[in-house]
Order: C-alpha cells, then structure tokens, then sequence
C-alpha cells in the first residue's frame, strides 16, 4: 500500500488524479492524506469525486473515502475494464480532468472503450476541449493509440451542462522525442462567446491583433447559440510542424476583456520567443504519457509547480527517473527513462 501526502507539490487535484491513473496503471494500491490541503476548499470537491468514482468503475477499484470534502482515500484497483462508460460531474467541475484520469489506463486496455462525460468542458484551472483535441490527443495518437474525441455541447463555469464522446483504441504506448517545433505554420485566435455581448469577443481579438501582431485573418469569433449558461474564452492555437499549442483564456465578471487577452498574449509570446515545442500547461500531461511509455524526451519552457508534482507522484508507483537539463535561459530539455 502506498501512502501519499496529498499536500504536498502544489497542494491541489492534480496529484490525486495522477495518483489514480499510475494506481490504475500498474494495479498498485494507495492510501493518501491531505487532500487537496492547499486549496481554499480543501478534500474532494464533485469533480475529483466523479474522476475518484470514475476510477473505480474503469478498475474494479474497492474504495474507501469517496464522498464529498474528505481528506482521506483508499484505493484498491484490481483490473482495467475496457467497454462504454458516461461519467458526469454534475455541477460546471470539469469533465475534461475526470477523462484525463481513467484514459492513461484505457490506453492499455485489453479492448476498445467508449466515454461519455457531462460538466464543464471550459474551466478555469483545467484543460480546455480545444486542448485536448488539437494539442494533446494527436500527442497520444503519435505514441500508438487511437483516441478521438467530439464535443456535443460546450460547458461554461458556472453553470456547466458541456458533453463529448471519446473513443479509445488501444495500444502499447510508444517512447516520444519531440525537441523541435519546427516551423510555425498556422495561427488562429477564436474568441467564443455563449449569452455574453458580441463585443466582448472584438474586444479581446483587437488585442490579440496588436498584441501578438497576428491578422484579420488569424482571428475569428465563435458564437454559441445554445448553452446552460454564459461563457467567454479566448484560445490561442499555435500550429507547427511538429507539433500544436493551445493558450486560453477565460472571460470573468469584472475583468475586462483586454486584460484576459493580454495574459493569454504574453503566453503565446513566451512559447514563441523560447521556441521550444511544448508548452507548460502540455508539459504535465506529456511527462505522464512519457512515464507510461517508460521513455522519451522533450523541451520545453522551466518546470513550474504541476510538472514537479507529477515527477513527485511518478516516484510513488514506477521506477521511471526524468532528468531536466538547462539548453538555454528559457528552454529546457527533459528526459524520461524507464
């Protein structure tokens, strides 16, 4: 049984989702304390909940600690099941992370999968849709297995009601090295906006426009006629020959509109200038496919938080060892062995 610290590294979900798709993984059982210690509303919030439950369901798991705003959670897998699976948050907690922790363990399965996920497929803290299906899938895809995924309506926080269909093919996860972009070739700003003035969106691509320099044409705004709720997102997509970036933004009561673009801009632009392939939101789900594969390498900007707390997590359940060595002031390359 192994123990784990859930306050440590940056304190939040994310070494419990982890923690949950390693455990599923290589059948190890844990046992962690503290969870989610160091967020405002500490232990298990809906959406780590349902990724907990939806865990179990994809591995036979006994469990105990599965209820809203515990601390504690032991968890015993037993096998990976492939078949048809809906899991739904809920409340606007986001979908995208309950997918993000049964996937790695599908990957492998014996058979093909289906999934069907209901909450927020936008939310703050959390990847995005348009993440998953233009910067990370087609990562998976390359290492062996066949996911799709296709958004049926998208969600906002707060009030959620988002739903996507993914399909998982399985297969060995093979070793990737990806240490050039190579050249940029497409640039594209899409500002959605779903009950929430047409404005808003001019506003934040105008600022994309002077910002980052991108065209008329590299800006487009995106209309949601039906939704559960408001919702503004600014996504940044950053197509190269190797590989495709997604930064985001999210539209907030009282923050103007060009003051989310600048941020989402300044991202772009450090991604850019450092002209590495992977960014540091794609950086910490890499380092786990990476880990599952037992090999591969790729560079990228500094390690921030969530990335040192997935290599903290790794230690826990493999014997995979990830090096970080300095290429340039901005640019790092990192190394996964099995």
């Amino acid at each position: 049984m192994v123990r784990i610290d859930g306050s440590k590294g940056e304190g939040g979900g994310q070494v419990l989702r982890t923690s949950l798709a390693l455990s599923l993984v290589t059948g190890t059982p844990f046992q962690m304390e503290n969870i989610r210690a160091g967020r405002s509303k500490p232990g298990l919030l809906r959406q780590h909940l349902t990724s907990v439950k939806a865990a179990a369901a994809v591995g036979g798991a006994e469990v105990e600690g599965a209820e809203l705003h515990s601390r504690t959670l032991t968890f015993r897998p037993r096998s990976v099941k492939p078949g048809d699976y809906h899991f739904a948050v809920g409340t606007a907690g986001s979908a995208t992370l309950v997918l993000q922790t049964v996937l790695p363990a599908l990957l492998s399965a014996s058979g093909p999968s289906t999934l069907v996920l209901e909450g927020g497929t936008h939310n703050p803290a959390a990847p995005p849709f348009d993440f998953l299906t233009k910067a990370y899938l087609p990562l998976v895809r390359k290492m062996g297995p066949v996911v799709e995924a296709s958004l049926e309506r998208p969600g906002f926080f707060p009030a959620g009601g988002g739903k996507f269909r993914v399909s998982v093919r399985p297969a060995p996860l093979e070793p990737l090295h990806l240490l050039e972009r190579g050249k940029v070739v497409r640039r594209l700003a899409t500002a959605m906006v779903a009950q929430v003035p047409f404005d808003v969106a001019q506003r934040e691509l105008t600022t994309v426009g002077r910002t980052l320099g991108w065209s008329a044409e590299e800006r487009r705004v995106e209309e949601v006629k039906r939704s559960a709720g408001p919702g503004n997102v600014l996504s940044l997509e950053v197509e190269s020959e190797h590989v495709t970036e997604v930064f985001t933004g999210f539209g907030e009561r009282g923050v103007r509109a060009e003051a989310v673009a600048e941020a989402v801009a300044e991202e772009a632009r450090v991604y850019l200038e450092a002209e590495v392939p992977v960014g540091p939101h794609l950086c910490d789900q890499l380092l786990l496919l990476l880990a599952l594969a037992r090999g591969g390498s790729f560079r990228t900007l500094p390690l921030e938080g969530h990335a040192l707390t997935q290599m903290e997590t790794f230690a826990h359940f493999t014997d995979v060892r990830v090096t970080e060595t300095p290429i340039a002031p901005r640019v790092r390359e990192i190394v996964v062995r099995g």
